[in-house]
């Protein structure tokens, strides 16, 4: 046990760190602008390497189960890629499909979808440092190959691919309906489309209050988001799009992933060193990076946000619950 001095000063040093990192963040902006403003931000967080000391290969949330059990936050990320491709009915595939993922990041997904699946796929990102990094993490033998490219301008054939995987990269999109129609008009007929994103509840459901609107306000600007679609607003998207590949369905599964925001935090407490040894920026640079997460867990935690999945399958995918991940 501490001694009531050895509590009270890691109380005022709690206390401190987080005044920091408030002074930090509020002086910070990174306000959409334009694409490119995005590709600056994810150039940014792949020079620093922070994210990918912290999170890994795999910049997106991870799978805890419905309910959700307690999962080492890496492989909880690699599970939810599991997770998808047996719910969107990605596993349906023959190996040497040709894949397709939009918003790749530093190729984790990628990498797996080639590894363990056998698919041949194309990992697109607007930043040329994720790019740069995706190739040069991937070893020879798996079939991944990246490259610098717009998600509101695919330099791609109609109908080229025989699935569309995207994961967590509608929030930067300005467009949501080119968005939708540049990820359908890739995909062939009677192909596959596996989306996973953070959503903002739908205004059918309820209109922000004062915090909601000032805690959306530090969502959007603080990682330079235009606009959140909600889970309703995009599936309309998908079902206004003149490329029309199959009947479309949802699911919310905020539950299974919400862990994920405090764990991200946690990694920087179980790897101090690994942080340490980037320098005194990326010690800042978490800092301003942690009420932000923060945010978002209360934000997925009280209903302002939620996370959606979209599937289009031939055999309608299957329920994560019936899945081996469940």
């Amino acid at each position: 046990m501490l001694s009531a001095t050895a509590q009270g000063l890691a109380a005022l040093l709690a206390i401190g760190v987080g005044a920091i990192a408030f002074s930090l963040w509020t002086r910070r902006n990174r306000a959409y602008q334009s694409s490119a403003s995005v590709a600056a931000a994810y150039d940014a967080w792949t020079d620093d390497r922070l994210l990918e000391t912290l999170w890994g290969d795999h910049v997106h949330l991870g799978y805890y189960g419905d309910p959700p059990r307690r999962r080492d936050f890496r492989a909880a990320k690699a599970d939810f890629v599991h997770a998808l491709v047996h719910w969107s009915g990605l596993d349906q595939l023959p190996p040497g499909s040709r894949i397709l993922d939009v918003g790749c990041g530093i190729g984790g997904s990628a990498r797996i979808l080639a590894r363990d699946y056998g698919f041949e796929v194309l990992g697109i990102s607007i930043s040329p440092a994720q790019v740069a990094r995706a190739t040069a993490l991937t070893p020879e033998g798996i079939h991944c190959r990246f490259a610098v490219m717009d998600a509101l301008d695919l330099q791609l054939a109609d109908q080229q691919f025989d699935a569309v995987w995207s994961v967590e990269a509608g929030p930067h999109m300005p467009d949501k309906q080119r968005y939708a129609d540049e990820l359908l008009r890739v995909l062939r007929q009677g192909g596959v489309l596996a989306v996973a994103d953070w959503n903002r509840r739908d205004p059918s459901d309820g209109e922000m209050n004062g915090v909601e609107k000032h805690v959306m306000h530090q969502l959007l600007t603080q990682w330079a988001h235009p606009e959140f679609a909600s889970i309703k607003g995009f599936a309309s998207n998908i079902a206004a799009s003149p490329h029309q590949r199959g009947v479309l369905e949802t699911d919310d599964w905020t539950r299974a992933t919400l862990p994920s925001w405090i764990d991200s935090i946690g990694e920087g407490l179980r790897r101090p060193w690994a942080v340490l040894s980037l320098g005194p920026r990326a010690i800042l640079q978490g800092l301003r990076e942690t009420p932000t997460l923060l945010l978002m867990h209360w934000a997925f935690a009280t209903g302002l946000m939620q996370f959606g999945v979209f599937r289009i399958s031939p055999g309608g995918g299957q329920s994560a619950a019936n899945s081996e991940l469940g």
